[in-house]
């Protein structure tokens, strides 16, 4: 199913205003969605500083469900399973309500063990995984995938909140082998959400071949200033995806960067606390990672301040295209 852009968007999922869109699609679309909003609300705010007040329980709506995601995740990409759990621990302790993992990460079991751990409820926290490879089969995926489930929530009717493919690379047979994967997750209530990670344009209208569920709920890809993929993101807006950022950090190599640095002076913040608020502000769901305590505490302190429309504009100048990407750009044929 196909949602109208802009049709069912909550005071947190609104679109940037017209000045930050990077395409002529976005910013007539932006502008139409302010026009009326300003003549429903009798208000001559100026859309630059409309800005949702976010928290850490702030969530986003996903599309064609009931469900929403916490707007800040912790990610355990190369988090070791003999520290895994405690790291989840104390992200969990410090207010995170979403945590990020996958098959290849080999720290799936780890993520549900801290989870169950931690004594909070279970339907509190929002887990994701993601499947990298097809099994051989249709059958031989799904169980691949039923395998994850388990390993994360093995009680009765355990389930995860989202499960993505992790890369188009395997092609297209396979995309399609993965996807019908998941759609069963979905149908066997094993899954709640279901979505991609590092898709470009053409990668996600080609499932519109075969999906029974369409768009995907949720693109991950790399995202920091560095590293902006304006024409992906603003496709994914356009048709109401979610845009998760991996890497938003961007493993601290810019973390002496001159232009970040006087940003977070002036804001007496980390650098690392102004790339996740940054994601943030751009309706991004960041994912930071680390195993540091007392750095998982501080990156989900990012509530007490806001990047200013001139911050913004100078970390939105640092973009670089595909050569900022430290993992990977997607591919938009």
């Amino acid at each position: 199913m196909v949602v109208t852009p802009q049709s069912h968007l909550s005071s947190h999922h609104q679109p940037l205003p017209a000045e930050y869109q990077t395409t002529d699609e976005g910013r007539a679309s932006a502008e139409a969605y302010y026009k009326d909003d300003n003549s429903n609300n009798n208000t001559t705010t100026s859309t630059a500083n409309m800005s949702p007040k976010l928290s850490l329980s702030s969530t986003i709506p996903l599309t064609n469900s009931k469900y929403t995601m916490p707007r800040l995740g912790f990610g355990i990409y190369q988090s070791p399973t003999d520290v895994c759990v405690n790291s989840c621990l104390t992200a969990l302790r410090a207010g995170y309500r979403h945590i990020d993992s996958a098959q290849f990460y080999r720290n799936e079991s780890e993520m549900g063990e801290a989870v169950r751990q931690s004594g909070i409820p279970r339907s509190e926290v929002f887990l994701t995984t993601k499947i990298l490879s097809a099994g051989g089969s249709p059958e031989k995926t799904y169980q691949k995938c039923l395998d994850s489930v388990k390993a994360i929530d093995p009680s009765e009717g355990g389930y995860v909140d989202l499960f993505l493919i992790h890369s188009p690379s395997p092609g297209s047979a396979k995309r399609k082998e993965m996807w019908q994967a998941l759609e069963k997750l979905v149908e066997e209530k094993k899954a709640r959400s279901i979505g991609v990670s590092n898709f470009g344009i053409g990668h996600i209208n080609e499932m519109k071949e075969y999906a029974k569920i369409w768009p995907p709920q949720v693109n991950q890809i790399e995202l920091h200033p560095w590293n902006q993929q304006r024409e992906i993101v603003d496709y994914c807006r356009a048709n109401n995806i979610v845009i998760q950022a991996y890497c938003p950090l961007v493993r601290n190599n810019k973390a002496y960067e001159e232009n970040l640095v006087a940003i977070a002076k002036k804001h007496d913040k980390t650098t690392g606390q102004v790339l996740i608020r940054y994601c943030l502000q751009k309706d991004w769901v960041p994912l930071p990672k680390s195993d540091t305590p007392s750095r998982i505490v501080a990156n989900a302190d990012l509530y007490g301040f806001e990047l200013d429309g001139e911050d913004m504009g100078i970390l939105d100048s640092l973009d670089q295209g595909p050569r900022g990407a430290i993992v990977q750009a997607v591919k938009n044929d």
